[in-house]
């Protein structure tokens, strides 16, 4: 069953419009059932307030999405708004991208979760390296800091958010995410 779902999984950036529209409905799946970040909808869509700039990197198997993690390197960030300082709680110099909405379906996680995060985030610093960015930023949600932490991320400044929904400003570069990061995904795969 493992080797069918390693063989299966495609790693991609979405181009497609049913793969915009799965992304809309894991989106919501994820940050308004599962973190309580967004107000509920009858139509179970979440449309992100900057799709139009994200890049989604996706995992497909089969004609279902199974992650998803989205990108940008434009200004504002989302971090932007709610750290007003941000650029002064980052190293000096660095080109800078943001990481967000990182979503793995429910029932794909565990095991198979580690060789889907895997692949979404090797393709997501393939695109960092390519445009010329060396620091990606992220809201991590307070119930993975260790995950996030173990892929090579750095917390840095205050808590953001809601008491519902609360993330942990954090950072890696790419030497980071190579030294610790992909050693611990290769071991949870």
């Amino acid at each position: 069953m493992m080797s069918e779902l390693k063989s299966s999984l495609v790693f991609k950036f979405a181009a497609e419009e049913w793969e915009f529209e799965q992304i809309h409905k894991l989106n919501y799946r994820t940050f308004v059932e599962e973190i309580p970040q967004h107000a509920a909808s009858s139509d179970q869509r979440l449309v992100d307030k900057f799709h139009t700039e994200n890049s989604y990197v996706i995992c497909l198997h089969g004609q279902t999405l199974v992650g998803m993690v989205a990108l940008r390197g434009e200004r504002p960030f989302s971090l932007d708004q709610k750290l007003p300082d941000l650029d002064s709680l980052l190293p000096v110099g660095c080109s800078v991208f943001e990481i967000r909405l990182l979503a793995i379906e429910k029932d794909h996680r565990g095991v198979r979760g580690g060789r889907i995060l895997f692949g979404m985030l090797d393709l997501l610093w393939d695109f960092g390296v390519e445009n010329a960015y060396d620091l990606g930023i992220i809201s991590a949600t307070t119930r993975q800091l260790k995950l996030y932490q173990h892929m090579g991320f750095v917390p840095f400044g205050p808590l953001v958010g809601t008491d519902e929904a609360t993330y942990q400003p954090m950072y890696t570069t790419r030497e980071a995410f190579e030294l610790s990061g992909r050693k611990f995904l290769r071991r949870n795969q």
